[in-house]
């Protein structure tokens, strides 16, 4: 029984998914983030940790693995103690225990669990088609520190002469004045240059972080195809595909999974505005959970169940 298979598709509906006498896998949610360093941009995500003090049965994984598997929820409880206690007995030999896109569990030298998350998958539904992806460094040219270092390379004196005729002195006061006036029209013009100059910098920073954004939220592989029987498309239950900014490209990806084998539809936009692609929907949901299960494994691993009803 792969039971990291159950407790995976769990973690994208649940906070807390308990193995009976085992421990309890919980998430946490964490808020976009950017790492000044290598400007990298990290979407939202579920953070996954494991608690071995939580392992009282609550029936959510049993009762999913009933319905999944068709068994009796008894015979369900049953499978899981005895691979729990497989899992035990791989603990105490020393052994890593390894749940796939979930995390790696090994007993540390005082004989406690250590756990260390994977970052394979997001379990975060409403992040969905959201990557990791870094952006280029804006450089911006500092004006005034050049202007004042050519001022104390090069420092400007005045000296003072005598005129025999005053005359000369209204003139030089004339000059002073125009020269005032001009100085004070050159610094505007240099400090809207700069700012034009700034504004144009950021302007291209964000076109950038949005081309990046969209290469990778929307830049997928194409896959062998896989052929699917299905009678209808209606229903609550629906594999999701992909989620677009553009609807353009929404109406693709439609194209390109009907051109593989799919009875694909757009399901409309979630709360952050982005257009969602279906694989299909279903009426019941163990249907919906076996076709995923199958697309999932041998089409796209980052396919998930969106269950809504459809207006």
């Amino acid at each position: 029984m792969q039971l990291e298979t159950f407790i995976s598709d769990l973690l994208y509906r649940y906070e807390c998914v308990i193995v009976p006498d085992f421990g309890a896998f919980l998430t946490e949610r964490q808020s976009a983030t950017v790492n000044e360093t290598n400007h990298s941009f990290y979407p939202p995500r579920k953070i996954i940790a494991f608690n071995e003090q939580i392992q009282n049965n609550d029936g959510l994984l049993a009762r999913y693995i009933a319905d999944v598997e068709k068994i009796p929820f008894e015979v369900a409880v049953k499978k899981i103690k005895k691979h729990v206690k497989t899992l035990k007995s791989y603990l105490t030999q020393g052994e890593t225990i390894t749940f796939n896109d979930i995390g790696e569990i090994i007993f540390n030298s005082e004989g406690k669990i250590v756990f260390e998350p994977s970052y394979n998958l997001n379990y975060l539904t409403d992040a969905f088609g959201l990557s990791q992806f870094e952006s280029q460094v804006v450089n911006r040219e500092v004006y005034k520190e050049t202007a004042e270092a050519i001022e104390e390379a090069i420092p400007i004196t005045f000296t003072p002469e005598k005129r025999k005729n005053k005359g000369y002195l209204k003139y030089a006061a004339v000059a002073l004045i125009a020269l005032t006036l001009g100085g004070v029209m050159a610094s505007k013009y240099y400090v809207n240059q700069i700012e034009t100059h700034n504004m144009v910098a950021q302007e291209d920073a964000k076109q950038q972080l949005d081309t990046k954004i969209q290469e990778a939220t929307f830049s997928l592989n194409p896959l062998p195809a896989i052929t699917l029987s299905v009678t209808k498309q209606t229903g609550n239950y629906h594999i999701v595909a992909g989620a677009f900014r553009i609807e353009e490209n929404c109406d693709k990806k439609v194209a390109q999974l009907k051109a593989e084998g799919f009875s694909a539809r757009k399901i409309g936009a979630n709360r952050y505005g982005l257009h969602q692609v279906a694989y299909a929907s279903y009426e019941g949901r163990l249907d919906a959970l076996k076709a995923l299960r199958n697309i999932k494994k041998t089409h796209n691993k980052d396919a998930w169940l969106l269950v809504q009803k459809l207006d």
